[in-house]
């Protein structure tokens, strides 16, 4: 029986791993605004369709704006929205540690990004957030027009690569996210922390020394 085919390329994940959010930072700005519950503010920011059409690229950044507008009865400009929307991130030991990692990688591997992420959110990060110099490919869902864990933003990435499945070491720390990549070949691991990353790249086969 043939061996698994070599590692060629490391795929990470961008939310919880080389940075982290808390989406209820805006929610409780966002009380200050409108005449909703906090769970109400999530469930219409967060966790609506329009918010899956932003992230998908289906709608333009300022028709995001009105329609979260309305939904919430929202008193606030679009300029003073976008901050509220964006301000959410941090960066962590943690975060550094997988950065650092990344960095060595690139040394033996392309190191890549896969991220479900809006425009406002990714053009945010690219300011205030000096991660994305170390990958050589990053792959968004509002480019690509398809989120994770739809087939189609990971063929889409595999085939700009030019690599199959099987060479990709793929970490995230969604699991139902990596099932989706395992389904179609890739080797996906469930991140949960620095310790458990680099066990998965011995498993895996993918050196960081």
């Amino acid at each position: 029986m043939a061996g698994k085919a070599a590692i060629q390329v490391v795929l990470f994940d961008l939310g919880n791993v080389f940075v982290d959010f808390d989406h209820t930072i805006a929610a409780k700005r966002i009380l200050h605004f409108c005449d909703k519950t906090p769970q109400e503010i999530f469930e219409l920011f967060f966790a609506s369709r329009i918010t899956s059409l932003f992230e998908e690229g289906k709608i333009a950044p300022y028709d995001f704006f009105l329609e979260v507008k309305e939904m919430l009865g929202l008193r606030l400009s679009y300029e003073s929205f976008v901050p509220i929307w964006n301000e959410i991130f941090s960066l962590s030991g943690k975060n550094r540690e997988v950065y650092s990692l990344a960095n060595n990688l690139r040394a033996g591997y392309t190191v890549a990004l896969i991220s479900n992420i809006n425009m406002l959110h990714y053009e945010y990060l690219q300011k205030k957030f000096p991660v994305f110099n170390v990958f050589d490919r990053v792959f968004t869902s509002f480019e690509l027009g398809a989120v994770k864990p739809d087939h189609a933003i990971y063929r889409k990435a595999l085939s700009a690569l030019g690599v199959l499945p099987g060479q990709v070491f793929y970490t995230d720390d969604r699991p139902e996210l990596v099932e989706s990549a395992n389904l179609l070949g890739m080797r996906g691991y469930v991140f949960q922390g620095v310790g458990k990353l680099k066990k998965d790249f011995l498993t895996a086969g993918v050196s960081i020394s």
